[in-house]
């Protein structure tokens, strides 16, 4: 349990030292009611998030370790990161961008994963300034990727801020870039959720919206196909609230081994920006926490691949013991030019915003938002 922090205060901390020496901070944001995120400067990384329960008792809700050393090891899949430059798959780690043919790392055989290995932004150390002010508390967070890093043409300034508001149990990540040539961005944060509390058994009992009628079909190594097909009638369906574990072994033989599927988001119902991305719920502690997001899509992930790795106090992360709900433009979309473009250009600023709230659940009848 973590306890509650004045609005005009960031807390900074050591965080322990990267493999090669470099010193990592990790600062501490939150509101009066004990709601509070911790963020590192190693990947712009949130490394947790108290969040109270019905009961008002508070618990940690996402994955992660005790210090830097965790986030080196091979126990980490990307916990909480800051994950690009371009999130996702790319086919074969190659696309062509003004006539010429870029070759990224092949780090999710046989295609490109989540910005590539050394020098994607997950691995690179941030510059940390806190943003506070009587609305909230954040920490802003810059880094510079130069030309040619992992393959990438341009160099890409990057800015990632991560908001609490004063008044509300929410946090939003705002990202901002700019580049001097023409280069593929599609940026995400890939938090893996348990609204139980980490380390809980499983995250199937959760019950989970997705505002999209729509998908991105995939041929076996999760590259779309470059089609948009409804959800209705399919496994993927999550147009109404229903239990994630309901119907995950049906997929689990495909090639996802589970959920790990792009979903096309509706747009907003008020006609704005900011449209409802999903909505998850655990019943067990009635936490609720529903994303709205810019972004035109989101990755819905139930952890496949967690292998019983120890975390934070040693506790265990289970097969589908957490998930991940990841907005962002389209997976590949640097090679499907019917997809929302991810092509930055210079003198452009690409700017994402998504937010994450959470509440109680309500019983059936009350009223509440959707």
């Amino acid at each position: 349990m973590t306890s509650a922090v004045s609005a005009a205060e960031p807390k900074k901390e050591a965080f322990g030292k990267t493999k090669d020496g470099v010193p990592v901070e990790i600062y501490t944001i939150g509101n009066k009611s004990g709601f509070a995120a911790r963020v590192m400067t190693r990947g712009a990384t949130l490394v947790s998030l108290h969040v109270p329960d019905a009961a008002g008792k508070l618990a940690d809700v996402l994955l992660g370790f005790d210090d830097v050393s965790g986030y080196e090891g091979d126990g980490n899949q990307y916990f909480g990161c800051t994950t690009g430059r371009v999130c996702n798959r790319i086919a074969k780690g190659k696309f062509t961008l003004d006539g010429k043919e870029y070759t990224l790392a092949i780090n999710n055989e046989p295609n490109h994963l989540h910005g590539g290995v050394e020098k994607s932004l997950d691995k690179l150390i941030w510059t940390a300034a806190p943003v506070s002010s009587d609305r909230g508390q954040g920490v802003r967070f810059t880094v510079s990727s130069a030309d040619g890093d992992e393959g990438y043409p341009g160099k890409l300034d990057v800015t990632v801020t991560y908001f609490v508001p004063a008044d509300q149990n929410a946090i939003t990540i705002t990202y901002s870039a700019r580049t001097d040539k023409n280069t593929p961005v599609n940026l995400t944060n890939h938090a893996y959720f348990n609204l139980a509390g980490e380390g809980s058994a499983t995250v199937l009992d959760h019950m989970l919206r997705i505002n999209a009628d729509n998908y991105t079909p995939t041929d076996d190594t999760l590259i779309p196909t470059g089609k948009i097909a409804p959800v209705a009638g399919t496994e993927l369906d999550f147009r109404k609230r229903t239990r994630i574990g309901d119907r995950i072994e049906s997929i689990g033989k495909t090639a996802a081994i589970g959920y790990d599927h792009n979903y096309v988001l509706n747009a907003a119902e008020d006609g704005g920006e900011m449209r409802l991305a999903a909505v998850l719920v655990d019943p067990q502690s009635k936490r609720r926490m529903r994303v709205t997001t810019t972004e035109p899509g989101v990755q819905f992930y139930s952890g496949n691949f967690l292998k019983g790795q120890a975390g934070k106090g040693g506790r265990t992360y289970a097969h589908r013991s957490a998930l991940c709900l990841e907005t962002q433009h389209y997976p590949d979309s640097v090679n499907h030019s019917e997809f929302p473009s991810t092509i930055l250009k210079p003198g452009a600023e690409y700017k994402s915003t998504t937010t994450y709230a959470f509440d109680i659940d309500q019983p059936a009848g009350a009223v509440q938002k959707k």
